[in-house]
């Protein structure tokens, strides 16, 4: 009887030099930051930050601003209402939390 060929895979790299293409766990992709003024600071450990965009026009080209609403979380309730902040994206705190205050930016 003739022995087939079995289909193997190649055996799992060893060395540093094949480690390094794996993904480790200290290594993440990058995360979304904004920058945005504080709105409303009244809940817990929650803060709504407004973030203005400047766009053109899909049409006429002028320059419109596009504002967005975004809920972030604030461990130590340090933000308050007009502070200047930077926020950054997260895996989901809540229903609608999915960003985390970095630091103030201004007061």
């Amino acid at each position: 009887m003739a022995e087939e060929p079995t289909a193997m895979s190649p055996p799992l790299p060893t060395d540093a030099r094949a480690s390094a293409l794996l993904p480790s766990k200290s290594q993440r992709g990058s995360r979304k930051t904004r920058v945005g003024e504080v709105i409303s600071s009244s809940m817990n450990k929650t803060i709504v930050v407004r973030s203005v965009t400047r766009v053109p026009h899909p049409k006429f080209g002028k320059i419109v601003k596009q504002q967005k609403k975004f809920y972030a979380h604030d461990e130590e309730n340090k933000a308050k209402n007009g502070d200047t902040v930077r926020i950054m994206e997260t895996r989901p705190l809540s229903k609608t939390k999915r960003w985390r205050l970095v630091e103030i930016v201004g007061k």
